[in-house]
């Protein structure tokens, strides 16, 4: 299996944390996300040690709310001594109402506004990553008008193509996000920051873009930013504290992808950091990294209910099921390749290569194409496996579909994180 929290048991079916996916199924009904707590823990772990071990006091994860937001999420990270953050104030919210430490929150985006600007300082957030000038300007406003000194990195784009799918790359010069190095820029903003009397720039932000595999990016990223550090040094006098790398390291989803040591590419940013502080004579900053779908997407898995297949001689076999493109739009958006299986039926060999639809009326509302499985029935459960990132965050309402539950599974027991959504609440906010 693609991942150590999966198996079969001996009833020849599909297990997820050591726990039987057809109970939890009957148990719950479908769709169904489950999130593997203990799996969440584990991966946190992981960066909170090798940021401690390799980087100086003070370096840390900050979870990435986007790839999967309720609030439980917010009460284990705080559990597990990471910060976060956040790009909506929805988001800053749920950390908010979780009881999340806010000195330990990161506000990203590209066009806060400045009721979210106004909010996330009422809220006594840590610091906002400021993507650009008219967003520097709104932060010194505000800020002023309480009375305060607003700490902030500025998000910088410098300039790596991590080869991914082009809707998940963010650090190239031309991107919505960030201030360029390359073109000038970057160095005019920071020089503007360091005017401001209400804004305390503390350091930069860079982030290259999502399911990268290979460490090279990351290391050629940071040399980018630490260069650019040792100049703003030379002409500004200005020495950055801290430098957030982002996230977007890759995870598994099918068996052709590699394994990833995060520990390890940790270990060799770190080393290439050490060596080109030394090289340019600046001190080695704080390290913050942004990890989110590496955190939470092995952690997760989707179970449905097939309600029809329909085979059309010559063409294709379809399996429908109870859900679709309403809890995990990715197919649809980037075909992402996934690993699925019939949870009743894991122990028996596949036989068919199956076309698994969704519900929505849209042709387009696939979950995956080619997809090997043995001979499918109504009533068979459908496990999609790693889906803990961007499919409970991406959901939506479309053709009026409830979102189905988050359940928790840990040491053997399972229990309701986020409940199911019923009809009445379609209507709720309806006039």
């Amino acid at each position: 299996m693609i991942c150590n929290n999966i198996g079969i048991n001996e009833k020849g079916r599909l297990t997820f944390a050591g726990q039987d996916t057809v109970e939890l199924a009957a148990q719950y009904s479908t769709p169904l996300y489950l999130i593997d707590e203990n799996k969440v823990r584990e991966k946190m772990r992981i960066y909170v040690n090798a940021l401690k071990e390799n980087f100086p006091e003070g370096s840390m994860p900050l979870y990435s709310s986007k790839a999967l937001c309720f609030k439980k999420i917010y009460g284990i990270a705080a559990d597990e001594n990471m910060g976060v953050d956040v790009v909506s104030p929805g988001e800053l919210y749920t950390a908010l109402e979780a009881g999340f430490p806010m000195d330990m929150v990161y506000f990203q985006g590209n066009n806060k506004t400045d009721a979210d600007i106004e909010f996330a300082i009422e809220s006594k957030i840590g610091y906002f990553i400021c993507d650009n000038l008219d967003e520097l300007d709104a932060i010194d406003e505000i800020a002023a008008k309480h009375g305060i000194v607003q700490k902030i990195l500025l998000r910088l784009t410098p300039g790596i193509d991590p080869h991914t799918h082009a809707k998940i790359s963010t650090g190239k010069v031309d991107s919505k996000f960030g201030i360029a190095i390359e073109t000038g820029q970057a160095e005019e903003a920071i020089k503007i920051a360091l005017t401001k009397k209400n804004v305390e720039l503390c350091g930069y932000h860079c982030h290259i873009g999502s399911q990268t595999f290979d460490c090279k990016p990351f290391t050629d990223g940071a040399e980018i930013m630490l260069k650019f550090i040792a100049h703003i040094k030379e002409v500004c006098g200005y020495e950055a504290k801290i430098l957030n790398l982002g996230g977007g390291m890759g995870v598994k989803y099918v068996e052709s992808d590699p394994d990833i040591d995060y520990s390890a590419n940790i270990k060799a940013i770190a080393d290439v950091i050490k060596k080109q502080c030394k090289d340019f004579g600046i001190n080695m900053p704080i390290v913050l990294m942004e990890p989110g779908r590496s955190i939470v997407a092995d952690a997760g898995m989707t179970l449905y209910t097939i309600g029809s297949t329909k085979e059309i001689p010559g063409y294709k076999n379809y399996v429908s099921i109870d859900g679709g493109m309403t809890d995990n739009p990715r197919y649809t958006l980037y075909e992402s390749a996934y690993t699925i299986a019939l949870a009743n039926k894991a122990a028996e060999t596949p036989v068919k290569e199956y076309t698994v639809g969704g519900r929505c009326c849209e042709s387009g509302d696939l979950i995956q194409e080619h997809v090997m499985l043995p001979q499918a029935k109504k009533g068979d459960i459908l496990a999609v496996m790693t889906t803990g990132a961007y499919n409970y965050s991406m959901a939506s309402h479309y053709n009026r579909l409830p979102k189905p539950p988050v359940v928790m599974l840990k040491d053997g027991e399972s229990y309701v994180a986020v409940r199911r959504e019923t009809f009445a609440d379609l209507v709720r906010n309806d006039l």
